[in-house]
Formats: C-alpha cells, structure tokens, sequence
C-alpha cells in the first residue's frame, strides 16, 4: 500500500467504498458533499496510490463544544464556570473492508489528531471528542487513551493536552506518514509501529 491523505474532492471515487457499516458508507456515499459545502464538516480521505488511488478509509472533523455537567466531575472541578468548553469532533472514522487488519484505522486516527493538534496552535481546542458505533469501536478508542463520558459512554474525550504531550514525547512518529506506512517491510521487525507508539505514548500521558 501507498498511503496519502487528501481533503475529499468532488474527483474522488466514493461509490465503492465499504466499511461494512451501513450508516456510515451511506453517508460517506452521499452526505459528506453535502455537509462540506454547508461548513458542517470537514472530510478527509485515505487513499492508496497502488490502488489507483482507491479510497481506503475516511474521517470526519468539526469544531465542538462540551459542558461541565458531562465532564468526569475530577476534570470540571478544575475548570472555570463556562457554559461551553472548546473541543474538536472526529466524527465518522471508517476503514474500508479491502484493508481490515492492516493498522489504516490507527492511521486515519493519528492523521486526524495530528490536524486538530495542528489547528489547536491557533484555535482553543480543550479536548478531542469521538462518536463510537459500537463496542468495537469504543474499545478501539479507549485503546488510545480515549475517555466515555459518564452519561454518555458512546461518545469519548481525549484532552488535547494529553495528545499534545504524546505528540511530544515520541516526536515525529505520532505524525504517521505515508512513508512510514510504505515502508513499514522494511523497517526492524522488533521496531514498534507509529500506530503502537502512538497508543502507547497516548496511554501513558492520560495516566500521568
């Protein structure tokens, strides 16, 4: 595979795209147009240059807001009586089924906190927050480092200061390429992956 993320684009071929979640192909397939042009969302695609540049996953970002009565009561304790908490939303995340197992579910994900990381230089973002399908992917989540509200266990946080501190610590292999994805053959077998290290480096910033 040659991995490369790109913004969606009216050129990009999504009718064959499957994730094996029907709500999200279906979105994927004829709303995520829609909500981009209305600057509900904005879509990012993964796309294997092997392939004829062939969509392989997706994910979805918008600018979010969080209030202290969803928040663990630890973490709003120390925060000021605001009505609403900056944050950013991941969406909708999807891998196609052609690359199940092949690690381009961690890879949308570090490319999608890597973007948020990037605009929270310029914009207050306090936490990243995700919508989990299923207990598959909230366990996928929660594997990162991700949080459940408590009244809301299908939805889950990171603070972007852990991520921000993960990103740190590990430098640029939390910042997946496609370079390192093409030639992970090549790479030292016993060498953990920038998917491992990412989840590694995230789970141990939550934990400090």
């Amino acid at each position: 595979m040659k991995i490369e993320f790109e913004p969606l684009r009216k050129a990009h071929d999504r009718s064959a795209f499957s994730s094996g979640q029907r709500e999200l192909d279906e979105w994927f397939r004829k709303q995520a147009s829609q909500d981009e042009k209305r600057n509900i969302t904005r879509v990012f695609v993964a796309v294997d240059r092997e392939q004829e540049s062939a969509i392989v996953g997706f994910y979805s970002l918008s600018a979010f807001t969080v209030t202290l009565s969803n928040l663990p009561d630890d973490l709003s304790r120390k925060l000021p009586r605001y009505d609403a908490i900056p944050a950013s939303l991941i969406g909708r995340l999807a891998r196609g089924d052609s690359v199940r197992g092949k690690g381009v579910g961690e890879l949308l994900l570090a490319d999608a906190v890597k973007r948020i990381l990037g605009a929270a230089e310029s914009l207050a973002v306090f936490a990243i927050v995700v919508d989990a399908k299923d207990d598959r992917a909230s366990a996928f989540y929660r594997s990162f480092g991700f949080i459940p509200f408590p009244k809301t266990p299908t939805r889950l946080f990171l603070l972007t200061s852990t991520a921000a501190a993960a990103q740190a610590s590990i430098g640029e292999r939390i910042q997946v390429s496609a370079a390192e994805m093409n030639h992970m053959d090549e790479l030292n077998k016993n060498a953990p992956a920038p998917s491992a290290s990412l989840r590694s480096a995230m789970v141990a910033q939550k934990k400090k």
